[in-house]
């Protein structure tokens, strides 16, 4: 398994207790679900939902969600390549923090993706698998519009399916869901890992740009065979 994959016990994950169901951690992020990874992460109640939907709407050109480090507007892929590029060799510091678990604490989309996921605290993203959290961080530092945001992956791979922006075909800029074990054959709900595309390098690999590799962000090169789909953000070049 090329990343490291957590192997503690869901409490120790989470920093909370749990009584319900599996947590999964690793490269993924958090959700309390169903034993079988196959089945709908249990919703903390229709409140906690909408509230997450509202937060993961369209969000039309010229707003700015709080979280946002600029309003929403058309950005060219290579911009999100290059801020995510930028951002290699960034390391884990004392407790496995980073500036992505500081700035996605920090905002409200936190507090509704821990009551959706398990109604955990919000500390508990600190110091969690953040792969995620870098693919969000990059999209609110620039403002893409329909890049989504969130700490958790097949949440996240749902919300492009959900918005019609999901797909098997490697295009730059793209958001690149991975799934060790089955690539495109385990579905959206076998998903360990994401990243960023930087280019589709036509053998049969493509080079990407991922956080929580090795406690870090690396510039990989990576089958395809592992690819379980990619979310295209809504870019100028589209």
């Amino acid at each position: 398994m090329p990343d490291r994959i957590a192997s503690q016990s869901p409490e120790a994950r989470l920093g909370v207790g749990v009584a319900m169901g599996t947590v999964l951690a690793g490269a993924v992020g958090f959700a309390l679900i169903a034993p079988s990874s196959n089945e709908e992460p249990q919703v903390k109640g229709p409140v906690a939902q909408a509230q997450v939907e509202r937060a993961h709407r369209s969000v039309a050109i010229g707003e700015k969600p709080e979280g946002y480090a600029v309003p929403i507007r058309k950005v060219e892929p290579s911009e999100a390549i290059r801020l995510a590029l930028e951002q290699v060799g960034v390391k884990e510091g004392p407790d496995r923090q980073t500036k992505y678990h500081d700035w996605f604490v920090s905002t409200p989309n936190a507090k509704m993706t821990a009551k959706r996921d398990g109604g955990f605290s919000v500390d508990a993203y600190n110091g969690a698998e953040w792969c995620n959290m870098f693919v969000s961080w990059v999209g609110a530092q620039l403002g893409v519009k329909d890049m989504g945001w969130d700490a958790y992956t097949v949440q996240h791979a749902k919300w492009f399916a959900k918005k019609g922006r999901w797909g098997h075909k490697a295009k730059p800029g793209a958001v690149v869901f991975f799934d060790w074990q089955n690539g495109s054959g385990g579905g959206i709900y076998g998903i360990d890992h994401v990243g960023l595309v930087v280019e589709d390098n036509g053998d049969g690999t493509i080079t990407t740009v991922e956080g929580n590799t090795n406690n870090a962000v690396e510039k990989r090169v990576r089958p395809k065979s592992l690819v379980a789909g990619y979310g295209y953000p809504d870019y100028d070049a589209d």
